[in-house]
C-alpha cells in the first residue's frame, strides 16, 4: 500500500511556489468588526480598570463623587497609556515591546493595590513579579510567533527569486 509523503517544509505536503497562494487562518470577523474590537476592548478594559480602582480606594464605605472622579481620572490614564503603548510598541525591538506591557501591567496593579493600604514593599514586591512574569511571557510569545513569520517570508522570498529560473527550466 503506498502512502503519500509530505513535502519539507509543508504540513500537509502541499506543494507550494510563487504561484501557490499562501494559507493563513481563517477570518471570521470582518474589517469592521476587527476595528470595533481594536477600540471596544481597550475602552472597555478601561472603564472595568476605574471602577476597580474606584472600589478600592473607597474601602467598602460610601460612593463620593470625588471617589468617581478618582475612578474617572484613573479609567483616563489607563486607556491613554494603552493606547499610547500600542502606538509605540510596533516601533521596537521584540524585547522592549514585551518589557513595555510588563511595565505597564505591573504598574497598572501597583497602582490598584496601593491604594488598598497595604505595606509599600508588599506593592513593589507583586508589581514587579506581575510585570516580570508579562515580560516573559510575551517575549515568549513575540519569538515564537516572530520567528515562524519571519521563516515564512524568507521561504516566500525564496520562492520568488527562483521562479524565474524555474520557469525558464520548464520552457526549455
Amino acid at each position: 500500500m503506498a502512502h503519500a509523503v509530505s513535502t519539507p517544509g509543508t504540513p500537509t505536503g502541499a506543494r507550494t511556489g510563487p504561484g501557490t497562494p499562501r494559507r493563513t487562518r481563517p477570518d471570521v470577523l470582518g474589517k469592521k468588526s476587527h476595528l470595533l474590537v481594536k477600540w471596544a476592548m481597550p475602552v472597555a478594559a478601561a472603564l472595568v480598570y476605574g471602577y476597580w480602582v474606584a472600589s478600592v480606594r473607597r474601602h467598602g464605605g460610601p460612593i463620593t463623587t470625588t471617589n468617581l472622579l478618582y475612578g474617572f481620572m484613573a479609567m483616563l490614564a489607563f486607556a491613554i497609556l494603552y493606547f499610547a503603548i500600542r502606538a509605540v510598541g510596533r516601533r521596537l525591538p521584540r524585547e522592549g515591546h514585551a518589557a513595555l506591557w510588563g511595565a505597564f501591567a505591573g504598574s497598572a496593579l501597583g497602582f490598584i493595590y496601593s491604594g488598598s493600604g497595604v505595606a509599600m514593599f508588599t506593592c513593589i514586591l507583586a508589581s514587579l513579579l506581575l510585570a516580570g512574569a508579562v515580560t516573559a511571557a510575551l517575549v515568549y510569545h513575540y519569538y515564537t510567533r516572530h520567528d515562524a513569520q519571519d521563516a515564512q517570508d524568507a521561504r516566500d522570498a525564496q520562492n520568488t527569486r527562483d521562479a524565474p529560473a524555474a520557469r525558464a527550466a520548464r520552457a526549455t
